[in-house]
């Protein structure tokens, strides 16, 4: 930014630079950014993932390189005592309702295990990247919350769909069905604080192996993973992320050769083989298919929770609408609000119902006193508000 801003000291931009839509979207309104849509039949732009167009116009301001998704992760070893002992089905897990069901279903199992030390159940479930959650739960319960057109943005903050994402998100994390302690969901299930999870495709080589409860205490765990669940009933839609590759504006000649690079750069063989090294999906339609993924990972030798999670991925991409929203004047501001105030709502109250139970007040009444009515109105106000300011800002 302080290149293409000229500022003193900053070093000359670079021809090729990675950058997310927001930053992009920034850098375009300083006229850095080359469009890249002249250099590509239509033809060439119908074989990749979609990305780049701000103005709904056929401009190509970001160029994909590399893409992620939304997986669920789950600690096979741990899960299968669980199942054993209750009849728990992972068909349960394809449903976000099922994930709230089932994460309370595990909190009172284990509690169960210890009659003598009340509500000292384990939490099940932990989730990554907030912000898709809110984003693309929108998405499937029919709404979108941030409507970009031509860098402007349309606020759709639906309150009833907002109640349902508080319904399966607040209460169980207030409850202590689900929870977030270290920076990476995976980090959780590693620490033994959680069994599954729903993070990043990208992510999967850094699943653990084993989950380590204290400094004398370990066992060795087996990582699954399968497609992230959705709302039922609800619309087909999951997350595309990742940043892209931007031009930067110069004459013919040189952009002429960055868009060759890339071209040559995203050819599908070699595009899948350096996704797959790196964790990630091509972007070519071709590439990103399960059987074309399939070859290549067993030719390439890799890992196996890395092959279940981009088949995974794959799988997502193939029967999913995959979604990010476009980018707009402080979409970032904006993104983060949703990304922080539910949780931090949510982390204030687990600690204020602990509060509660340890003067004495029964776990369920503590509970029931902080999952309200006027406690989600509040929140919800206050969301919007923050929203509202930050998209009507200059």
């Amino acid at each position: 930014m302080d290149a293409a801003q000229k500022k003193v000291g900053a070093p000359q931009m670079p021809n090729i630079f990675a950058a997310y839509s927001d930053t992009a979207y920034e850098l375009d309104q300083m006229g850095t950014v080359a469009d890249l849509s002249p250099y590509f039949t239509e033809k060439e732009r119908q074989a990749y993932i979609e990305e780049g167009d701000f103005f709904n116009n056929g401009s190509l301001k970001i160029f994909p390189v590399a893409k992620s998704t939304e997986i669920l992760s789950i600690n096979e070893t741990d899960w299968q005592k669980f199942a054993d002992a209750t009849g728990a089905s992972k068909d349960e897990l394809k449903a976000i309702e099922g994930i709230t069901k089932t994460a309370k279903a595990y909190y009172e199992w284990t509690n169960a295990k210890t009659p003598d030390i009340p509500n000292d159940g384990k939490a099940f479930f932990g989730r990554d990247a907030f912000a898709n959650y809110m984003i693309i739960g929108s998405r499937q319960l029919g709404t979108e919350i941030f409507n970009a057109q031509n860098g402007q943005c349309t606020l759709n903050f639906d309150k009833a769909v907002m109640r349902k994402l508080w319904d399966n998100y607040y209460l169980p994390m207030v409850a202590g069905w689900f929870d977030e302690e270290n920076r990476f969901r995976s980090d959780d299930i590693k620490t033994g604080r959680i069994i599954a999870c729903v993070g990043s495709s990208s992510s999967a080589s850094f699943l653990p192996s084993q989950c380590i409860l204290s400094d004398t205490e370990s066992y060795p765990i087996t990582m699954t993973s399968t497609v992230a669940p959705q709302f039922e009933g609800g619309k087909a839609y999951a997350v595309q992320q990742g940043a892209g590759m931007v031009v930067t504006e110069a004459d013919e000649k040189e952009v002429y050769a960055s868009v060759q690079f890339l071209k040559w750069f995203t050819q599908p063989q070699q595009n899948a083989t350096f996704s797959v090294e790196s964790g990630y999906l091509p972007v070519t339609k071709e590439a990103s298919t399960e059987s074309y993924l399939a070859s290549v990972m067993t030719d390439s030798g890799t890992k196996e929770k890395v092959v279940d999670a981009l088949n995974s991925a794959a799988k997502t991409t193939e029967n999913n609408e995959m979604y990010t929203n476009k980018a707009f004047k402080n979409g970032g501001t904006a993104r983060s609000i949703l990304e922080h105030t539910l949780p931090q709502k949510a982390e204030a109250d687990r600690k204020a119902l602990l509060e509660m139970v340890s003067n004495g007040t029964d776990y369920n009444t503590a509970l029931a006193q902080l999952n309200t009515d006027a406690n989600f109105d509040a929140w919800y106000k206050d969301t919007l508000s923050q929203l509202e300011t930050v998209l009507t800002q200059e």
